[in-house]
């Protein structure tokens, strides 16, 4: 019997309540704010801007190719990369479903950034996944691994080590299994206590 992916599954588990615990620790010792303007409470629901330096519009295929360097900004969220594709519904009037973006995968709001190899932006779902050499900073804090996935509904970011979930290794970490890794700050203006 394989206790492998229980136990990779508890382990995200536990990490995802423990950050949940650790930042509302360290909220209320002042060290980070809860009402930061972070990704996970971005409003989907916003319009969308774009900038590229090429494009490709394929009406049947409900599709746009953007490429050159391509900036998308939804109020307040800006997501970079060399190329995204956007799938959209024509049913009256555009509507964006999602975007597939590849190569330096940027996305920053307020003092939070992510990044990463790619991402998928589901506008359905209001779900932002983020894979490959994943990158998470606020402030000073850093959180790293393969997959970042976070759900705009809950505000709910979990992290894993392995960008497809499967048992892909993370360099310097020990053979088949990807890790967590990354550093919070600690509030410096503590009294010590005799």
């Amino acid at each position: 019997m394989n206790q492998t992916a229980p136990r990779r599954h508890l382990t995200r588990l536990a990490l995802v309540w423990g950050l949940g615990g650790f930042a509302l620790t360290v909220a209320m010792a002042g060290g980070m704010n809860l009402a930061a303007q972070g990704i996970a409470r971005h409003d989907s629901r916003a319009p969308v801007t774009y900038d590229a330096g090429n494009g490709l519009l394929d009406d049947r295929a409900k599709r746009a190719v953007l490429g050159g360097g391509v900036t998308v900004i939804q109020a307040g969220l800006t997501l970079r990369s060399d190329r995204m594709q956007i799938d959209f519904t024509d049913v009256g009037q555009l509507e964006i479903q999602r975007i597939t973006a590849t190569g330096g995968v940027v996305i920053t709001r307020g003092d939070e950034q992510a990044s990463g190899d790619n991402a998928v932006y589901d506008f359905n779902r209001r779900i932002i996944t983020i894979a490959g050499n994943v990158a998470l900073r606020r402030g000073t804090d850093t959180l790293n691994g393969g997959r970042l996935v976070i759900d705009l509904d809950s505000g709910l970011s979990t992290v894993d080590g392995n960008a497809s979930g499967g048992s892909a290794a993370t360099p310097g970490a020990p053979s088949g299994r990807g890790r967590v890794t990354g550093s919070f700050s600690v509030p410096q203006n503590r009294e010590k206590k005799n």
